[in-house]
């Protein structure tokens, strides 16, 4: 992908899994979650791809976030090279999304979606809700997180995902190992996410001002910012590390609907923030990808769409 900044905020999509849901598919118990839909039904994946592209999402996010070469081996009992094809065809559904859109759209100056690859943490792998907390990271090496992370990043990057998405970080360590662990494919352009504990903290309880901090060391990331956290803590995170951000850095910011998530009952209903309100905000705070991520839906994305644009 281009590495020059865009000088719009380029619009993301939304949840993936949450869209999935709403099609029947019963994935919060699963230990894959979305990406078992992958093995399953992979026309599902297509479909709410091209619903939030249709909505005006211009980066579409792959249904890998909780997938992984171990889950695959162990869940599905697939072989190593098979768990590394399933893997892969998330990169390419996304893309064949992408053309099939762009060979049906009448708008003339829509530019083609890019895809980003989803690494989630190591926390999603454990599936017990710890990628909001990052504890496992107290019992695991820099080293370690990089050999668990590696085989996914090489996935992603050989199935030619335009950006990987190091997404629901909890933890400084294992952005730490991210980071590093980019270096190791130096033409690969990514964005981090933290998942946020407050309006000062990510979910391990290092300052957010540290994480960004720790990015900006890295000439790969185009973007640094905060994911699946409650778009109320989004202005005031961005705000505590805006000195930390360097100039060639933006920000990416797609929090979740402000409800609250229990690792036993799923998602608890409750009021929605002002998701696409908030969005101007973060906008004039210098973000420049902006979306949703959890009960976040295409109609949402629509509305962010006007909102931006």
């Amino acid at each position: 992908m281009n590495s020059r900044m865009p000088e719009t905020p380029l619009i993301l999509d939304g949840g993936l899994a949450t869209e999935l849901e709403k099609r029947g598919f019963h994935i919060q118990e699963d230990a894959l979650w979305s990406a078992k839909i992958l093995y399953t039904n992979p026309k599902a994946i297509k479909e709410v791809h091209y619903g939030f592209l249709e909505c005006g999402s211009d980066v579409i996010t792959t249904a890998t976030y909780q997938a992984s070469i171990e889950g695959f081996l162990k869940h599905l009992g697939l072989k190593p090279e098979e768990a590394e094809q399933l893997l892969m065809s998330g990169v390419q559904l996304a893309k064949d999304t992408a053309t099939d859109f762009m060979s049906n759209c009448t708008t003339p100056d829509r530019k083609a979606p890019l895809v980003a690859g989803s690494l989630g943490p190591y926390g999603a792998f454990l599936h017990d809700g710890s990628e909001y907390t990052g504890a496992y990271a107290n019992h695991l090496s820099v080293e370690e997180l990089k050999d668990w992370h590696r085989p996914q990043v090489r996935c992603l990057v050989a199935a030619g995902a335009d950006i990987i998405a190091m997404e629901t970080i909890p933890s400084l360590k294992e952005a730490e190992a991210l980071v590093e662990l980019l270096r190791e494919f130096p033409d690969t352009k990514a964005w981090l996410a933290f998942s946020c504990k407050d309006s000062q903290c990510i979910s391990d309880g290092n300052k957010f001002s540290e994480a960004v901090q720790l990015a900006s060391k890295s000439t790969q990331l185009v973007a640094v910012g905060v994911n699946c956290s409650p778009p109320a803590l989004v202005k005031p995170l961005l705000e505590s590390a805006k000195s930390q951000k360097i100039d060639n850095t933006s920000w990416v910011v797609y929090p979740n609907s402000g409800e609250t998530w229990d690792p036993t009952t799923g998602w608890q209903a409750g009021p929605r923030a002002s998701f696409t309100e908030l969005s101007v905000e973060w906008k004039d705070q210098g973000a420049l990808w902006i979306g949703g991520c959890c009960r976040i839906g295409p109609d949402d994305i629509k509305e962010l769409k006007r909102q931006l644009t």
